[in-house]
């Protein structure tokens, strides 16, 4: 029994590794905009697409792919996904122009649109059924860890051998995370179950279901209005050198990690409730920075404070979703899932571009009360939510209404 447990957790620490490199693949753009734009001579917008089709390639790959492939071997898929994430990660660090960083980044968004479907149901199968919700947590701690130290740690890479070394060490560490996938998970896992397509239809005709991906879409896009463009809003509104962009990412990303944890506990009781304090509180500090950024300690702050509201949404958003699917479509449970992840790389593709639009037009700094009308707008969809959720027993009459 020993012996089996501690093959669980070297599995799950591989699966963690995977994690933590797809993890820092996804927000690496974010540190290296300044860099990439310096070394092709484009604009830092035109430089956001890197971020935008990145995530506009999990919004449609993890819904369709995950659907596609769910009667693939779970090993032989984990094999492929990796190998889909070098190939990516490898044409990003070789690419001599934006077209092919481009196209780079949209091979790399494939691979952890499945990812992110499939692993946590890969994890909990590793483990007895007592500790599933454990497995899934130590699986998902490799994107918290990328959050935090990954991103700050590559742009600094980044700063010191210029971008191309930072996205080949990522490829370092995804060969590490394909031989230890390899090695440390087993083959004997189940198979991935085919949801009828008329379950999955009813995920996108549902209005209640379709409302919550809404709101996980503006209330976690949001943000990104401002987040994609954080470096040059560090160095050119705050006046920071480039040398310590690295180390405020790394204070966001710890923020990001406290905010997360906060936000898991809080959402355990009553999800919505919880979601509309935080977008309120989210809207308040993304308006509040349009006013601080001029001054570095203010700004400092505030942004900390963003980042403390910036991922704390996601536990009560995935909660949501699934306890909606499980009531309206309890077949396609794990689809929804994979919807729900597809609406977050949504929001993030929003407000990448919505982000990129502003900083050419009005500026840097209006990005933060852009930002702010998009969490305003989850606000108030939370808010009919909830209305919706108290007048439930009267579901006959609400669900004529919406559906």
């Amino acid at each position: 029994m020993s012996q089996e447990s501690n093959r669980s957790k070297l599995a799950l620490l591989a699966l963690a590794i995977s994690a933590f490199a797809i993890g820092t693949t996804e927000f690496i753009s974010v540190g290296l905009l300044p860099l990439i734009a310096e070394d092709f001579h484009i604009s830092v917008t035109l430089t956001g697409l890197t971020v935008t089709l990145y995530a506009l390639g999990v919004t449609f790959g993890a819904p369709v792919l995950t659907s596609l492939t769910s009667g693939v071997p779970r090993k032989t898929l984990l094999a492929g996904i990796m190998l889909v994430f070098l190939a990516g990660n490898t044409l990003a660090a070789f690419s001599g122009g934006i077209t092919l960083l481009l196209i780079a980044r949209i091979i790399s968004s494939l691979s952890h649109g499945v990812f992110m479907s499939i692993g946590s149901t890969i994890a909990a199968d590793l483990v007895p059924e007592d500790r599933r919700a454990s497995a899934i947590a130590i699986m998902f701690s490799g994107l918290t860890v990328a959050t935090v130290t990954g991103v700050p740690i590559g742009t600094f890479i980044g700063q010191q051998l210029g971008w191309r070394a930072a996205f080949i060490t990522i490829v370092i560490i995804g060969v590490i995370a394909f031989i230890a996938n390899m090695f440390l998970v087993p083959s004997h896992l189940r198979k991935g179950s085919k949801t009828p397509l008329r379950e999955q239809v009813k995920l996108v005709t549902n209005g209640r279901l379709l409302l919550a991906f809404l709101i996980t879409a503006l209330g976690y896009g949001g943000t990104f209005v401002v987040f994609t463009y954080l470096s040059p809003l560090l160095h050119d509104i705050m006046g920071f050198q480039q040398s310590t962009v690295a180390l405020i990412l790394l204070l966001y990303g710890i923020a990001i990690a406290i905010g997360n944890v906060i936000g898991g506990k809080a959402a355990n009781r009553n999800p919505l409730s919880a979601l509309l304090r935080m977008f309120i509180l989210q809207a308040l500090v993304l308006l509040i920075l349009t006013f601080t950024a001029p001054f570095k300690v203010l700004g400092l702050i505030t942004i900390f404070g963003m980042g403390l509201l910036a991922f704390m949404n996601v536990p009560g958003l995935q909660i949501y979703v699934v306890t909606l699917a499980e009531r309206y479509a309890p077949k396609a449970v794990d689809v929804a899932s994979a919807v729900n992840i597809a609406a977050f790389n949504a929001g993030i593709a929003l407000g990448a571009y919505l982000g990129g639009i502003i900083a050419d037009t009005l500026g840097l700094i209006h990005t933060a009360w852009i930002g702010a009308l998009m969490v305003t707008a989850a606000v108030v969809l939370t808010a009919w939510s909830l209305v919706l959720e108290k007048n439930k027993n009267s579901a006959s009459e609400t669900g004529s209404v919406l559906q």
